[in-house]
């Protein structure tokens, strides 16, 4: 049975009619074939050239993001070079793209290989610096204050470096019981912009790291290049986390020390930075007690001096003369109280008087004493016409000194 033919292009496969491996590598390669030569930057971060060998092998990175590609380059042209290049070396390369089927890997046949100039370098570098500013990344306004005394301070720097060395002791020797987190990356080489750039957004991402050093010495141009690349430029400028940046020499000005919110001329400039001095702040704070303790006697002996002024003055000679004059006035309002009160008092008896005689007269007790008597039915009716008295009737009569029964025996007439 004769096998189905093959999908012409990619986008005629299916599940039930796929390509072969071997078919897909191979419109790989041809497609690959179809293209022209051309020139490639990067940095070298690999080279094996053997004895023997007519072509030398390396590996060209990107200086921007972890991405590589192995290249292959004729002795000779390596040997045509006016030095010969190294590890670390930035170069531009003419080469055709190859695309090996039977390993599925893209690799560079490289024709020539050049330097790139240092003058090129610069324009590079100064159409970024611009491109950086016209954004806004160095603007003063964008710079942060550092903490006076930060809880934990982030160090970016090489494995066993000068560096680090002058930092930790410069702190230390400040403020002893200053706390780090260290983080030892390669600052030199093509894996510095990796490293670097992680170091410092994993330093921003801890809370209690309150400022971050970058800290690198001395070295030629093409060794603090890493510190202008773009990557790590914008990383620093993206940073929550106030940034020194101690790079080189106080005459190296990589475009880090533009957007970092301190540039410190020195490893050790920054370590007086960073933290402040604390033989200072005691001197300081000791100041500050004395000032305190000259302002309060100050004022002290002013409010003694004030006070005796005020018991000097006349008034004051006699010093009973003040309480006198007010108990004699308190003696006098509380004698003409008195005096008001009894007043009062007699007027209030007289009335009372008055009215208990007025009582006393309009009183049925006092009537009665006056010869009056009441006379009532017994149901207790008092009776006030003799029509309403009937014979043999039994009547009760209230005189002054108590009461008795009365029985009529015949009406009146």
């Amino acid at each position: 049975m004769t096998p189905p033919p093959l999908p012409p292009t990619a986008r005629d496969t299916t599940a039930a009619t796929p390509w072969p491996v071997r078919t897909l590598s191979m419109k790989i390669s041809d497609y690959v074939d179809k293209m022209s030569p051309l020139w490639v930057e990067g940095q070298i971060v690999q080279l094996n050239r053997r004895p023997g060998l007519s072509r030398a092998f390396l590996t060209l990175r990107d200086t921007d993001v972890d991405m590589s590609l192995s290249v292959s380059i004729p002795v000779g042209a390596l040997d045509a070079m006016p030095s010969p290049p190294q590890q670390g070396a930035r170069v531009v390369v003419h080469a055709r793209p190859t695309f090996w089927t039977k390993r599925g890997t893209l690799q560079l046949d490289a024709r020539q290989m050049r330097h790139v100039g240092v003058g090129e370098l610069l324009a590079r570098l100064e159409h970024l610096k611009q491109l950086l500013r016209s954004e806004g990344l160095f603007e003063p306004g964008r710079k942060r204050v550092l903490p006076f005394l930060p809880r934990t301070i982030g160090l970016v720097v090489g494995r066993g470096t000068a560096a680090e060395r002058d930092v930790l002791a410069g702190v230390r020797r400040r403020w002893p019981a200053a706390r780090f987190e260290i983080r030892q990356v390669a600052v030199q080489g093509p894996d510095t912009v990796t490293g670097v750039t992680g170091a410092l957004r994993e330093l921003d991402a801890m809370v209690e790291v309150e400022v971050i050093v970058i800290a690198r010495g001395g070295g030629s141009f093409e060794d603090l290049l890493p510190f202008s690349n773009e990557t790590l430029v914008r990383a620093v400028s993206d940073a929550r986390t106030p940034v020194v940046s101690a790079i080189g020499h106080e005459t190296d000005t990589p475009l880090v020390d533009f957007v970092a919110d301190l540039r410190a001329s020195t490893p050790t400039h920054a370590a007086a930075a960073v933290v402040p001095d604390v033989e200072d702040e005691a001197r300081g704070l000791a100041t500050v007690l004395r000032r305190a303790r000259q302002a309060v006697t100050r004022r002290l002996d002013g409010e003694r001096e004030r006070l005796r002024s005020l018991m000097s003055r006349p008034v004051m000679a006699d010093r009973a003369a003040i309480v006198a004059q007010h108990r004699a006035e308190v003696v006098a309002l509380r004698d003409r109280g008195a005096a008001r009160l009894e007043d009062r008092l007699a007027r209030e008896h007289d009335r009372t008087d008055q009215l208990l005689r007025h009582l006393r007269a309009v009183s049925p007790q006092h009537t009665l004493e006056r010869g009056y008597a009441v006379v009532r039915h017994p149901d207790g009716s008092i009776v006030r016409d003799q029509q309403e008295v009937r014979v043999d009737e039994l009547l009760r009569v209230t005189v002054a000194r108590g009461d008795f029964a009365a029985r009529p025996v015949a009406a009146a007439g």
